[in-house]
């Protein structure tokens, strides 16, 4: 049974996660829908309307599966949009003054407080660039959120010097452990560096995040080892790292409870 200090993980598949603790939810990088241009959720439905109930959302960067200008609209009305600095010009741009209003603009070393969270923009070794044809930019991010447990949120990132002062020590990581295509560019984690960054962060509870769900149309059938088996080398390589660390492979929808 989930007590009241409990926290309650969901991960609705992506980058997208429900993080509630202490009567506080916090909505990650949210795709709520089943295509984001030439990808298809090949995984699980869209996310249930759960999801869009949140006192805030955390956005990482401005790429497009993880801000999802399509989904904004379908997150609750009154929730406060954590984005990194320079990101409000492109909500306002697509969206209008009604969710640029709504931004709260963060840098590395920030500091933002939602009801019974305080969150910390960390750094993320990632492009954060709008692609493709966009002159929009703005420095990658993850997240700390210190609460009772603690989370690294760690959007998209490669490992890097300092990733341990910044984020570290926190209970639970949900980590990114692959990517939505046949290739795995830089600035993202595999599952053996998702491992090593869970260990400097020194995480007792591991997610993995950021595979598994989204896939180019027409290409179901290339390189299909990158498509749900980086969640079990993850799975894997963190047992013969640290096995003291617990890692828990979830399926889009499904939810983990983090005792105090």
């Amino acid at each position: 049974m989930k007590r009241a200090s409990d926290m309650r993980v969901t991960w609705w598949g992506h980058a997208t996660t429900t993080i509630e603790a202490n009567g506080t939810r916090l909505l990650t990088d949210p795709v709520l829908t089943s295509r984001i241009a030439h990808l298809r959720r090949r995984r699980g439905p869209a996310p249930a309307r759960e999801a869009r109930r949140c006192d805030a959302v955390l956005i990482s960067h401005l790429h497009a599966d993880h801000l999802h200008l399509t989904s904004l609209p379908l997150v609750a009305s009154d929730a406060a949009l954590i984005v990194p600095r320079g990101a409000a010009k492109l909500i306002h741009a697509d969206s209008g003054p009604e969710y640029s209003d709504r931004c709260i603009e963060v840098s590395p070393g920030n500091q933002v407080r939602i009801g019974s969270l305080e969150i910390t923009a960390v750094t993320a070794h990632h492009d954060g660039r709008r692609l493709p044809w966009s002159s929009y930019s703005a420095q990658a991010l993850g997240y700390r959120v210190d609460g009772s447990p603690s989370v690294w949120f760690a959007g998209d990132t490669d490992l890097y010097d300092g990733l341990e002062a910044e984020a570290g020590s926190v209970d639970v990581a949900l980590v990114p452990v692959g990517g939505w295509g046949p290739s795995l560019g830089p600035g993202h984690l595999d599952p053996i560096r998702a491992a090593e960054a869970v260990r400097r962060v020194g995480a007792s509870t591991a997610v993995p995040v950021h595979f598994g769900t989204f896939w180019p149309i027409g290409c179901d059938w290339i390189k299909p080892e990158l498509f749900l088996p980086p969640g079990e080398r993850f799975e894997a390589a963190m047992k013969q790292l640290d096995p003291e660390v617990k890692v828990k492979v979830l399926a889009p929808g499904q939810s983990i409870e983090v005792p105090v």
